[in-house]
């Protein structure tokens, strides 16, 4: 059984293996677009309290918003909620606001619970 928390906040602090030009996503440093994709499916990730044994989520579907830069020693807080639950699929809604409380990105962001050894199997074929 699933048991999701209705929203899960996490901080993190922008550090310079999270920048554009460390990542190839540009050339300034500056929090990178990857990077704040990778912590918000994380932070969406996390708000999974429970899963059955033998099971995970993948990200399937990410509608990301990137509204503001932010430098290197920045600190970036996390917060996604679970907006809705379709069988296996959960869509949630993520935002990411520096520490002055600025909107620096959204998504939107789906993830399907699947059975791992059958999973990695279908990769073989």
């Amino acid at each position: 059984m699933l048991i999701f928390m209705k929203t899960f906040t996490q901080t993190i602090h922008v550090d310079s293996s999270m920048t554009a030009s460390k990542l190839g996503s540009g050339s300034l440093n500056v929090f990178a677009t990857p990077a704040m994709v990778a912590w918000m499916e994380n932070t969406a990730i996390l708000s999974i309290e429970n899963l059955e044994e033998g099971q995970t989520t993948v990200g399937i579907e990410i509608n990301v918003k990137h509204l503001k830069a932010s430098k290197v020693s920045e600190e970036i807080t996390f917060t996604s909620t679970l907006i809705r639950q379709e069988k296996r699929i959960y869509e949630f809604e993520i935002t990411a606001h520096d520490s002055k409380s600025n909107l620096i990105g959204s998504a939107t962001h789906k993830r399907a619970t699947v059975e791992i050894e059958r999973f990695m199997r279908k990769l073989d074929k």
